[in-house]
């Protein structure tokens, strides 16, 4: 009995680090261009269908918008976690609590 109790505590304690070291790697913020590899600048950037997306400098835009399913791949196969457009958790809650948004046209 003391066996099995000792073995299932030191799996759990495995099966959490294992986790916490997966978990830490998938959330590598973006510091790189995906397409010139060059330092991002945070007030460069496209929304893209809720996923916010940096660039080296302005020129980079152009080129993305043409395949920009290929880029973000691109960052989440390096390990990148693309951050999430701001706003955007705040704008799902109130939809799903039934939150009427008023637009200005």
């Amino acid at each position: 009995m003391k066996v099995a109790t000792i073995f299932t505590v030191l799996t759990a304690l495995f099966l959490f680090a294992a986790g916490s070291v997966l978990a830490a790697e998938k959330g590598k913020p973006q510091t790189r261009c995906p397409l010139m590899g060059g330092e991002i600048n945070k007030e460069v950037f496209v929304d893209h269908e809720g996923q916010r997306i940096y660039f080296c400098c302005p020129g980079c835009i152009p080129k993305f918008k043409e395949d920009p399913a290929g880029y973000i791949k691109k960052l989440e196969d390096q390990g990148i976690t693309v951050e999430n457009t701001p706003g955007l958790e705040r704008h799902l809650r109130g939809a799903s609590e039934g939150e009427k948004h008023q637009h200005q046209h």
